[in-house]
């Protein structure tokens, strides 16, 4: 049995015992509790009438659907409102049965309804206010629970108190950024700021808190505040039924871009054939899933791994499928022929530094001669928009991944590209993608074990996958031809910073942080732009890039020798092709 069913059952027992309680007591208070026989006859002729109609106002007012630790002044108008019809109703009935019947209905007096009507609001009430009188009384201290603060003295913070219950919490304050909200009182607790929560949350025992907060403060900048005061656990709603997710060191890194354009996007995808390759990695997969969410009218997804193409098509059941390597000229060729894709997402590269490192060939053919295939492929199947997703590894290069990539963004904005629109988007990492530090740090935290990070000065960018490839949509809807648009990452974060908070996050600081040294091809500062950026685009978020000229005939034959060279030659071609790459090869 649910327990929206469960609940219905209790109050409909109960209700009906107080209706009757109240009707009974009505009759008592009008007779003086001395009730004449013929009257105490009506008495179960009429309660039955009366509960009907109150049980069918309840369920119109909607009273049955408030659970009651949620219940409030709100709850209470649905309950009176609901009375008031129920005994229009009743005496609507009663007046027009009267008229009918001729005088034979039993004995009734007028003004019981009245009386029973104040009394069965005051006991129905009385039954629900009591649950969160004791929910409340939990809330703010039970002897075992945890003591906690509620971030945010809002609406959503006094849900969430109202919902604490079993003693599992104990609040003992709200916490509020508002100057003037200091010193008001939520259900007998005071709201402080935060710097009064400095001293207080160490005085009061409190070890957690519960952030509510619905305003323009992020949760990075309130995490920060109670990291000060102290207070490293975190929570955030979830569910308003007592069960809160724990933060995330997503959620304190995430951007959230204020000038996303669903409507741009959605104007761009809706109703093309979309192509991905790379459709089985994190950007390809996300990639894959926005353009059906925003409308394609056909997703075919491209990748050479079976599984990871197995993994997204069971959550895209109507996308077609197909295993290639991108490296294959002929087969890329008759994919597009077959397939005349209007919009292609090139995702598919070696990503990985350190694999990039000890396979350059490999990584060479994969993302160079991949991305030209595509390229060419597109051209010449006139897709319209071709959208290469590039990295801030691409800038001054230092390893063979970002130099393979910067050899990919110089091909495409070199090449006549026709009626086809070719661009490039540079950003980032992305948070929690298969070969991000975040999902490696939490494997050891859950091992025990101390968090290796390889300089304490190590910087990176980092954006959440969905807010990246939502921002790479809306910079490929801008194509006019050989922009490399960059992402706005706000600001680096540095890795042992992450290392450190990820460590409080999880309640294990002791695990520590211990550093080993830059590897080979790792630099530590990542760069988005070669020079200053041309222009800002449409959107604040997205920048285009300076367009670099090359002889196209001259590279493409510097590309072709990439395919005759071995592993040790690779570097020298891709520092002919892009004089900026660096290498650095570590100890």
């Amino acid at each position: 049995m649910s327990v929206v069913t469960k609940r219905l059952g209790f109050f409909l027992i109960f209700d009906t015992v107080l209706s009757f309680l109240s009707f009974l007591f009505a009759y008592l208070l009008r007779f003086n509790f001395d009730i004449p026989q013929p009257f105490f006859e009506g008495l179960w002729f009429y309660f039955p009438i009366l509960w009907a109609l109150k049980i069918g106002a309840f369920g119109a007012f909607g009273v049955y659907r408030v659970p009651w630790r949620f219940f409030s002044l709100d709850g209470l108008q649905r309950l009176a409102w609901a009375h008031a019809l129920a005994y229009a109703l009743f005496f609507a009935l009663f007046f027009a049965a009267s008229g009918l019947s001729g005088n034979t209905l039993p004995d009734f007096s007028k003004s019981i309804p009245v009386i029973d009507g104040a009394i069965s609001i005051v006991l129905i009430g009385a039954l629900r206010v009591a649950k969160r009188f004791v929910v409340e009384s939990r809330a703010r201290g039970g002897e075992t629970a945890k003591a906690i603060a509620i971030v945010g003295a809002n609406e959503n913070g006094e849900r969430v108190f109202r919902s604490l219950d079993r003693g599992r919490y104990a609040a003992r304050f709200f916490v509020d950024s508002d100057p003037l909200k200091r010193k008001q009182r939520i259900h007998g607790l005071e709201v402080v700021g935060f710097d009064e929560f400095k001293g207080l949350a160490a005085k009061r025992g409190v070890t957690e808190a519960i952030i509510a907060e619905d305003g323009e403060t992020s949760l990075k900048e309130i995490y920060e505040r109670l990291s000060e005061a102290g207070v490293t656990q975190a929570r955030r709603v979830a569910r308003l039924d007592g069960e809160y997710e724990k933060l995330k060191i997503e959620d304190l890194l995430a951007r959230n871009p204020k000038d996303l354009d669903k409507e741009a996007i959605a104007a761009f995808i809706k109703g093309k054939k979309v192509l991905v390759t790379g459709a089985g990695g994190t950007i390809g997969g996300e990639l894959s899933k926005q353009a059906e969410r925003f409308g394609a009218s056909e997703l075919i997804l491209v990748d050479s791994s079976e599984y990871n193409l197995y993994s997204i098509g069971q959550e895209l059941e109507k996308a077609r499928l197909i295993t290639l390597n991108v490296s294959d000229r002929e087969a890329v060729d008759r994919l597009f022929a077959q397939t005349k894709p209007q919009i292609v997402l090139h995702a598919a590269a070696y990503k990985h530094v350190p694999l990039s490192e000890a396979n350059p060939k490999s990584t060479a053919i994969n993302n160079i001669i991949g991305a030209k295939n595509c390229i060419d492929a597109a051209i010449k199947h006139s897709v319209e928009v071709f959208t290469l997703i590039s990295t801030d590894k691409a800038v001054r290069p230092t390893n063979i991944m970002g130099a393979t990539k910067r050899v990919c963004e110089l091909y495409l904005q070199n090449a006549p590209s026709g009626a086809t629109r070719l661009a490039a988007v540079r950003f980032g990492n992305v948070l929690g993608s298969s070969g991000s530090v975040i999902p490696r740090f939490r494997r050891l935290i859950d091992e025990g074990k101390p968090l290796t990070v390889t300089h304490p000065e190590i910087t990176r960018y980092f954006m959440l996958t969905s807010e990246a490839c939502e921002l790479v949509l809306q910079a490929a809807s801008l194509a006019r031809g050989g922009e490399i648009f960059v992402l706005d990452m706000g600001e680096p974060v540095k890795i042992a910073d992450m290392a450190k908070k990820m460590l409080a996050l999880a309640n294990k600081p002791e695990l520590g942080v211990v550093y080993t040294s830059l590897r080979a091809g790792e630099k530590l500062y990542e760069e988005l732009l070669i020079d200053e950026s041309e222009k800002t685009a449409k959107y604040p978020s997205i920048f285009v890039g300076k367009p670099t000229k090359t002889d196209f005939a001259a590279l493409n034959a510097q590309i072709a020798a990439l395919t005759q060279s071995s592993d040790e030659e690779i570097a020298a071609i891709l520092k002919a092709i892009a004089p900026e790459f660096h290498h650095n090869k570590g100890a």
